[in-house]
């Protein structure tokens, strides 16, 4: 059964980690897929840090968009795909990485994962994409 807006909106606000896709621009290429971490609110936009002058940095700029899905199979198998255009791609902050983390990590871990994200990482960059197209669905119990 679809989802309804609320639905599918709630379900994104919940610390899922996403699967991104984005066209590689290559005709022998199937889309790059890789697992992100995400931040959502209701009715903005969805973003995501990566790594400057990565594949997927370079990918998206050149797509201009990508798609996330986003799943679960418990209590229920449900799942939301969001599509959508690049509305900004900014410098990545130390505070990027702390809201990230704190959304995904135990409290306690925090501090720990930015100071390695941030040493070891290099410079970052965030992408907001502007949720255009949906598809959900609640599969019910297993």
């Amino acid at each position: 059964m679809a989802l309804s807006r609320e639905e599918r909106e709630q379900f994104l606000v919940e610390p899922h980690i996403a699967s991104l896709a984005v066209d590689p621009g290559e005709q022998d290429r199937a889309p790059l897929v890789v697992p992100v971490w995400y931040q959502y609110a209701p009715g903005g936009d969805i973003w995501i840090l990566t790594g400057a002058g990565s594949r997927k940095d370079r990918l998206i700029v050149a797509a201009g968009r990508f798609s996330l899905l986003v799943e679960r199979t418990a209590p229920t198998v449900r799942y939301v795909s969001v599509e959508g255009p690049v509305t900004e791609r900014i410098p990545g902050t130390r505070d990027h990485i702390v809201e990230l983390a704190s959304r995904y990590l135990p409290a306690g871990k925090v501090d720990e994962y930015v100071a390695m994200s941030t040493g070891e990482h290099g410079d970052q960059v965030v992408f907001r994409m502007r949720p255009q197209r949906w598809l959900s669905s609640d599969l019910g119990a297993l």
